[in-house]
């Protein structure tokens, strides 16, 4: 009996780890997605945080204004909530390498560490993010993929102490 309760453990740890994209994923297009021309100028977005059940517990739009001066992308964004809330983030990244990123923005513990590879970026940070009731320190895993010339997808990994607690998906669409 003992062993059961063991292997159901087993499998219930399982069941709930989820698989995560992998910069050394196979890329699926010839797509690059260059993220200082692609923010560069007018972005819109519309999202929503979902929690490790699937349940949608917040939806935004954004508003993005970037500016790119060869090194530093600056990125404006104006969050409005469903609920009525606005948020403003201004998020400076600095271009380290042909493929390499850092940056920060109000909340952002230390830098942000980014990697590009084709039509993939990946943007790792811990913020102290504002919620209705407070903050929330977390830690983001933070997925983009250029989907078309002018959209970019993206999925954001979401733990607190190590834990999952949820996901954020938003699509941006370049405005031309």
């Amino acid at each position: 009996m003992r062993i059961l309760v063991m292997i159901w453990a087993l499998m219930l740890a399982l069941a709930g780890c989820t698989g995560k994209p992998s910069i050394d994923d196979p890329k699926l297009s010839d797509r690059a997605l260059r993220i200082e021309e692609f923010f560069d100028g007018k972005v819109v977005a519309t999202g929503q945080f979902q929690d490790t059940f699937g349940t949608v517990r917040r939806r935004f739009d954004v508003d993005i204004d970037g500016t790119w001066d060869g090194r530093t992308l600056t990125l404006v964004e104006d969050f409005d909530y469903e609920d009525g809330s606005e948020e403003r983030r201004i998020w400076r990244m600095t271009k380290t390498g042909p493929q390499t990123w850092t940056g920060t923005a109000d909340g952002v513990l230390g830098q942000a560490r980014g990697t590009a590879r084709g039509d993939t970026f990946n943007w790792v940070y811990r913020i102290d993010l504002p919620v209705p009731d407070g903050t929330l320190r977390v830690a983001f895993d933070d997925w983009l993929w250029l989907v078309s010339d002018t959209r970019v997808y993206n999925r954001a990994y979401m733990k607190k102490f190590g834990v999952d607690i949820g996901e954020v998906h938003i699509t941006f669409d370049k405005v031309r």
